[in-house]
């Protein structure tokens, strides 16, 4: 897909698929400049299909649980068309012929994409999460990986600033996994600690139970105050990045930390509906971003906080360093 039109083409489709799977990076993602927001919303695109693919879902919406055997063929052919983007072979389906574009323009890094792949084989293996150190090994997958490849999508090269991104991105997980406690084990899926679920007596079996809803908001709460030094920390990175694209990423991150606020206020009431922001939030933390950003300008921020979980080195697998901010 070379020409003017195919391009506009896997623009739509990628516009089309962030307008549907998630309203609130959809919002954030107009403050880009047009370049920036092109690539950055078929890098969504990309990751959102492969989400829907392994969950058996549609934009992000009405998972159901697929067989063992169908889940593995899926995860493989992820694999081998992300692959085949890379080693330059003819691509066919858009969110992948969206990726390779994405990897054309910035020179995305194979690795993030294949530790994003990752996180959904934690999935397909049914991953067992024993203490917060494993969920906030899966959230490195699954988001903060994201996090890089979006600030490399930004102009972002150095570490520090990587470092910064993959903090959003954890935060944005761990806020996730506390609004989605209960449609997430409705699928079989439960990505909170099992000590914590011993600690309070859940079986993970019976997390949608309302009976349990008053221990799901203790933990929800844990997993929402975990979240905030990830959120402090990534603030940091703005200073680095373009005036408009802070200004889309200090946006995205107002509206996950109002939906960890929403989680914590509501308590046992937290899944009773799905919580979001209204368009009146939107609107205001659109402002507040635009400020957050201004004021980054020049900043002088303190070094990263050592207590903060690590990302993987470039060319390791195990994590660098997992300090008290891992600990419940």
């Amino acid at each position: 897909m070379n020409s003017a039109v195919d391009d506009q083409r896997l623009l739509d489709h990628a516009i089309q698929s962030i307008e549907v799977g998630s309203k609130s990076f959809a919002a954030a993602s107009r403050l880009f400049d047009p370049a920036t927001r092109s690539s950055a919303v078929m890098l969504y695109a990309w990751c959102r299909h492969c989400d829907d693919v392994i969950d058996g879902q549609e934009a992000g919406h009405d998972a159901v649980v697929l067989s063992e055997e169908e889940v593995h063929r899926r995860l493989e052919a992820l694999v081998a068309n992300t692959e085949a983007v890379y080693a330059g072979l003819p691509i066919q389906d858009p969110a992948f012929a969206a990726l390779r574009e994405v990897v054309r323009r910035h020179d995305l890094r194979r690795q993030y994409a294949l530790e994003h792949l990752a996180g959904f084989a934690m999935d397909v293996h049914a991953r067992e999460y024993r203490h917060i150190e494993d969920t906030l090994e899966y959230c490195y997958h699954v988001a903060g990986v994201v996090g890089l490849m979006m600030a490399q999508v930004m102009g972002a090269r150095d570490e520090a600033t990587l470092d910064r991104a993959c903090d959003l991105g954890m935060a944005f997980q761990l806020t996730n996994i506390a609004r989605d406690i209960v449609e997430d084990a409705r699928v079989g899926r439960c990505y909170l600690p099992q000590d914590w679920l011993d600690e309070l007596n859940i079986p993970p079996a019976q997390l949608a139970d309302p009976a349990h809803r008053q221990g799901l908001a203790v933990l929800a709460q844990r997993l929402v105050d975990l979240a905030e030094p990830f959120y402090q920390s990534a603030q940091a990175g703005l200073t680095a990045l373009p005036w408009r694209s802070a200004w889309a990423v200090a946006t995205a991150s107002g509206v996950y930390r109002e939906i960890g606020v929403k989680v914590r206020q509501r308590g046992a009431q937290a899944w009773d509906t799905r919580v979001s922001t209204s368009k009146a939030d939107k609107l205001r933390l659109v402002a507040l971003g635009a400020w957050r950003a201004i004021t980054s300008r020049g900043r002088q921020w303190p070094a990263r906080s050592q207590a903060l979980w690590q990302r993987p080195l470039q060319h390791g697998s195990a994590a660098r360093h997992a300090g008290p901010a891992a600990a419940p």
